[in-house]
C-alpha cells in the first residue's frame, strides 16, 4: 500500500531555506508572496492488511526517523492510488 508523508517545519520554526526561495522569487519579479515554506515529501510503499494498518506503520516510522518531533510536524496521505 503506498503512503505519502509531508513533513514541515512547525510553525515558529525559522524556515531559512523558505526564506530564501521566497527572496529569490521576489527578485525575480514574483512580489505578491505572502509566505513560503519549504518542507519534504516521502513517498513510502508498505505491506499492510489495510490502510489502517499502513497507516500506522508509517506514523511509526515518522515517529522513530522520517521526521524530527521537535522541529517539524508531518501529516500521511493514505492509501494513495
Amino acid at each position: 500500500m503506498k503512503a505519502r508523508v509531508l513533513i514541515r517545519l512547525k510553525r515558529g520554526i525559522l524556515d531559512v531555506q523558505g526564506s530564501a526561495v521566497k527572496r529569490a522569487l521576489e527578485n525575480l519579479g514574483y512580489t505578491d508572496l505572502k509566505d513560503l515554506r519549504v518542507g519534504k515529501v516521502v513517498e513510502i510503499e508498505v505491506e499492510a492488511p489495510d490502510s489502517r494498518a499502513a497507516t500506522a506503520r508509517v506514523e511509526e516510522m515518522c515517529q522513530k526517523l522520517l521526521a524530527n518531533p521537535i522541529t517539524e510536524d508531518f501529516t500521511i496521505e493514505c492509501p494513495l492510488p
